[in-house]
């Protein structure tokens, strides 16, 4: 047996030894040595028939830190890396993919790539037509980021991932804890065959926690994980947050919720803040604006949305007061990077504004379909065995262009509630009717905060709901929140989103008592 300084020496040696694969050298050769692969797969592509074709190869790296209750759980560093080529022919898409990155490979797997579109052929009954796009000969893009944390050491990660262990175990009456680390690079070339050679290094960082408070009395537990929101930044991310501080803090507020004041159900007023908003808009504004839920390609397992093609430019989606923004460029968010998985240089553009519903996330092979010349840049794929499909960008809720705080909306309540953190939620296949709960639930009264409250949800629709929007806070109250791993498609693919607003009031809002 070996003890857990020797544990975690042997997953430090175990992750120099990666860097040994070929993925490493080639990501630090000369772009000229991805180039000569790529010219491979769509020289081959071309000459067989395709009117189009790209090949991404990419090398994907991610490591995982758990500790539960002053002990290491867990240590994961997993590397992956391999090639995927898509190709049109005729009209219709054909897509392989291999781990083995050689020249007789590549092109082998092109050649496979033709074949798959023109069997496709056969059943395809609407031609893929593309947007056009820029050419980007020698692009480059990297997530800003001043201290990687994939060469920061282990030790110092596990040390304050224990740390945070004990700060919330001092807290008399908390029961468990658990906290983890979890980073991700993702390194990618991308070249297509109208001229683009695009190479991408992202990086996004997410560290947290989950804290629980057991009564053995009554046998009711609560829980409070994490405000803290994943981010495209490196270490110096995990190094600028009070991690400690808050783990005390979300103990005893876990441990006070026991006696905390039963929410009383009906209308409320309710004031979210940023840390439980995010997830609301994430599902009740980014997925129902995806183009191919409208269009029903995501029906069978996704679902599908309210916001059908009839309703671009005339549906009111809220107040007038509500601008939100499909964004891949904002500073720090999950879904930014330079160029998207079509080669689209990534940009910002209206979904929602002044209130009424103007824009869908679209790709490349759908900005025809609604009667649009060019691509919003949302074409992603999370592994290079994945097809590129229309994934979600950042959807953010732009703030007050006037400087509103949070204690300004707090002082002009009279009665409501102030919702902190995300937690459990519920919404239908059309993102219509929902219901949220929040991790701390604060009394509002006569302008002040009061008492802490629980068991509390927010049940409404969803233009219901934006329409009741009636305070919103300025920059000084806006902060990303955000999904690492959000699901779509089948088979099913992973995406990390960030999602920016401010601190915002609801006037009029279904509250639930979730212990009744």
């Amino acid at each position: 047996m070996i003890d857990r300084r020797e544990f975690v020496q042997s997953m430090l040696a175990l992750g120099a030894a990666t860097t040994l694969r070929p993925a490493s050298v080639l990501f630090a050769a000369p772009n000229q040595e991805l180039k000569g692969l790529a010219d491979v797969a769509l020289t081959t592509a071309k000459q067989l028939g395709a009117s189009y074709a790209d090949i991404r190869i990419n090398r994907y790296r991610n490591q995982f830190l758990f500790t539960r209750d002053r002990r290491v759980q867990n240590i994961v560093n997993a590397e992956d890396f391999g090639f995927g080529v898509r190709v049109l022919v005729d009209g219709t898409w054909g897509f392989a993919s291999s781990s083995a990155v050689t020249r007789d490979d590549v092109a082998a797997i092109a050649r496979q790539a033709v074949g798959i579109a023109k069997a496709n052929k056969a059943i395809n009954t609407d031609p893929v037509r593309l947007a056009p796009v820029e050419s980007y000969p020698d692009a480059e893009w990297n997530t800003p980021v001043k201290k990687d944390p994939f060469e920061v050491p282990i030790q110092p990660k596990i040390d304050l991932l224990l740390q945070i262990n004990d700060e919330a175990l001092k807290v008399p009456g908390a029961t468990f804890v658990s906290a983890f680390m979890l980073f991700v690079n993702e390194k990618k070339f991308f070249a297509s065959s109208e001229g683009s050679y695009i190479t991408q290094s992202l990086i996004r960082s997410y560290p947290t926690f989950s804290i629980t408070a057991v009564d053995r009395s009554t046998n009711r537990f609560y829980q409070r994980n994490a405000l803290v929101a994943p981010m495209s930044m490196g270490y110096e991310y995990i190094e600028s947050l009070p991690l400690l501080q808050e783990a005390k803090q979300a103990a005893e507020e876990a441990v006070a919720m026991h006696k905390a004041k039963p929410v009383v159900p009906g209308q409320k007023t309710l004031i979210l803040h940023p840390s439980n908003l995010w997830l609301t808009i994430h599902e009740s504004v980014g997925h129902p604006t995806e183009l191919d839920r409208a269009l029903g390609y995501e029906a069978n397992f996704a679902g599908t949305s309210f916001l059908t093609t009839d309703k671009l430019g005339t549906f009111q989606f809220g107040a007038p007061t509500v601008n939100i923004v499909g964004d891949k460029t904002q500073e720090k968010a999950m879904a930014t990077c330079g160029y998207d998985d079509d080669g689209v240089k990534t940009t910002s553009f209206p979904i929602i504004k002044d209130g009424t519903f103007v824009g869908y996330q679209t790709t490349r092979d759908q900005a025809h379909l609604i009667g649009q010349t060019k691509s919003h840049g949302c074409s992603y794929a999370d592994n290079w065995s994945s097809v590129p499909f229309q994934r979600m960008p950042n959807v953010s809720l732009l703030p007050n262009e006037k400087d509103v705080t949070e204690q300004d909306i707090i002082s002009a309540t009279e009665d409501g509630i102030f919702v902190k953190g995300d937690s459990s939620y519920s919404i239908d296949h059309q993102r219509y009717n929902f219901q949220f709960s929040g991790q701390t639930f604060w009394e509002v009264k006569n302008g002040r905060i009061t008492t802490q409250l629980r068991d509390v949800a927010y049940q409404s629709n969803t233009p219901e709901f934006w329409k009741s929007l009636d305070m919103l806070g300025g920059k000084s109250t806006y902060a990303l929140g955000g999904a690492f791993s959000d699901g779509k498609g089948q088979p099913v693919q992973s995406n990390s989103v960030s999602h920016g607003c401010p601190v915002a009031r609801f006037a009029k809002v279904n509250v639930l008592n979730t212990a009744r």
